[in-house]
């Protein structure tokens, strides 16, 4: 009877889970069947159980796995349960079809072991062909359920004991998470400016990007830096010291050490734009005249090295320069030497009141720092030091007294890129 099918039903769920294995619960029932010990209704319904029961397994499977096995195993769960349910209500009628194939192939009537593997196959079949038309909305149903987990940006990634046994190994994934720190704190400095990364990188013009960028960024900026900063800084301080500790070759010590800078310039790039958020937050969420400009050239200089440093990451080891930076470098020394005599021009004007005009002193010391360790922390990351090409360009670079007489030389050459004014050049006289 009906109470009799679920009974069956539920040894057969039982016997699969203690046995882990649908298959060997199908030998049994065929084999019990074979002896006499069960009807043939009943194999049925330990066949139907013997279904239920792999889903238990791959649940318990699946408490170790990833986000996509817990899935897999909520689609197998949802596939045999409605099949299963299917089954059961419409058992006469399968029991009918299974006896009308086995006759077409020539099974004889009262061969119940075949019978139920025939059972077996058109109860699969069922399955597919109730559950392939709803597949699209099965997938968006465990999609919801189980979402893909967001990864954990504030803790590292790559730096665990395991790599602290090679100094070459170390090397690596000390330069993964510094790259790792990098994404975080310039992700970081673009909101603190009210900008986003994904807008800056796509963007033809980067002045104009700054200008359409009026709305405050939500973000609580102390918050961000503690969470996906200073921990990940800490991190890898703790790794780059265990080098000085070890007896690692020189060279490799020095690379990690060379690496621990990158992330130190990081670091200080955030907390240049730390000090710039509320000037930033109060002079650009809204035109206000020249004070609002002269905040948009700070925002645009700062973001376009970002822009510039993301394409140098993009680009192959064999094609990065030094120079470039150096000519960056140049530029901000020169731009940061001018834009006290500047300010003072736009004060005569009447174009900035003093206020203001302090505000943005300092403010633009906050930014110029912000950029040197941008500049700096790119051309230690990305540019080769080992090979012949760094030797030159090292040679060819500007040690900080040719910076500084490169900046006080009127008509100093200009950025490379086109199109981006300094931040007060724009309101110079001529």
């Amino acid at each position: 009877g009906v109470l009799g099918l679920f009974v069956y039903t539920a040894f057969g769920t039982i016997a699969t889970v203690i046995m882990q294995s649908s298959h060997a619960t199908m030998v049994l029932v065929i084999t019990a069947l074979a002896a006499g010990q069960v009807t043939y209704d009943n194999a049925l319904a330990l066949a139907i159980g013997a279904n239920i029961g792999t889903t238990i397994t791959a649940i318990l499977g699946s408490l170790s796995a990833n986000y996509q096995g817990k899935r897999l195993a909520l689609a197998h769960l949802i596939f045999n349960m409605i099949t299963a349910a299917v089954a059961l209500i419409f058992i006469a009628p399968i029991r009918e079809v299974v006896d009308w194939t086995s006759a077409s192939v020539g099974i004889p009537a009262g061969d119940f072991a075949l019978k139920l593997a025939v059972f077996h196959t058109i109860f699969n079949v069922l399955g597919v062909a109730l559950m392939l038309p709803l597949l699209r909305y099965l997938v968006r149903f465990i999609e919801r359920r189980i979402t893909e987990p967001v990864p954990d940006v504030s803790r590292p990634h790559f730096l665990n004991e395991a790599v602290d046994e090679f100094p070459q190994t170390l090397e690596s994934a000390l330069r993964k998470e510094v790259f790792h720190l990098y994404e975080n704190a310039s992700e970081l400095i673009l909101h603190g400016l009210n900008l986003h990364r994904h807008e800056v990188c796509a963007s033809d013009s980067i002045a104009d990007t700054v200008r359409q960028s009026r709305r405050a960024t939500d973000i609580d900026i102390e918050e961000r830096y503690e969470h996906r900063v200073k921990t990940l800084y800490a991190a890898i301080v703790d790794y780059a010291s265990r080098a000085g500790s070890r007896r690692y070759d020189p060279e490799i010590t020095d690379r990690i050490y060379s690496l621990r800078d990158v992330a130190s310039n990081a670091v200080q790039a955030v907390k240049s734009v730390k000090h710039l958020r509320k000037n930033i937050l109060r002079y650009t969420t809204r035109p206000q005249g020249t004070v609002t400009e002269i905040y948009d050239g700070l925002r645009t200089e700062i973001a376009r090295i970002v822009f510039q440093i993301n394409k140098l990451s993009e680009t192959g080891a064999d094609d990065r320069s030094a120079l470039w930076l150096e000519q960056e470098r140049a530029q901000i020394e020169e731009d940061a030497k001018s834009t006290t005599h500047r300010i003072d021009k736009l004060i005569r004007a009447g174009e900035l009141n003093t206020t203001a005009a302090t505000s943005f002193l300092n403010d633009a010391g906050y930014a110029y720092g912000a950029m040197r360790a941008l500049i700096d922390a790119a051309r230690t990351y990305f540019v080769e030091r080992d090979s012949a090409m760094a030797e030159v360009e090292r040679l060819l670079s500007l040690d900080e007294e040719e910076l500084s007489a490169v900046a006080s030389v009127p008509g100093a050459p200009a950025r490379s890129t086109a199109g981006h004014a300094t931040p007060v050049a724009a309101f110079e006289d001529d």
